[in-house]
C-alpha cells in the first residue's frame, strides 16, 4: 500500500493483531519502494498466520484478510495497491 509520510509501522501490527489476534504469527516487511518522481513510498507486508491449538482453513483466514484490507486505509490513511 502507500503510505502517508506520517506512517509509522508499528501501527500496522497493532492494527493487524487488533483485527486477528494471537493468529498472526508475524508482520514482515518484504518489499519498499519509493517513486523517483513523486517521492511516494509503497510497503508490502507479508502476514503469517497460524495457531498451535487447531489447523487453520483457508475460509477462516480469508474472512480476517479481508476485514484487514478493507478496514486499514481508513484507519491507518492508507491507499491499498
Amino acid at each position: 500500500f502507500w503510505v502517508p509520510s506520517n506512517f509509522h509501522e508499528n501501527d500496522f501490527c497493532e492494527f493487524v493483531r487488533g483485527k486477528a489476534g494471537d493468529l498472526v504469527e508475524n508482520v514482515t516487511l518484504i518489499d519498499n519502494f519509493k517513486h523517483p518522481k513523486t517521492g511516494r513510498e509503497s510497503r508490502c507486508y507479508r502476514l503469517t498466520y497460524r495457531s498451535m491449538e487447531r489447523n487453520l482453513t483457508n475460509e477462516e483466514i480469508d474472512v480476517i484478510q479481508n476485514e484487514i484490507r478493507r478496514r486499514v486505509p481508513e484507519s491507518l490513511n492508507v491507499e491499498l495497491r
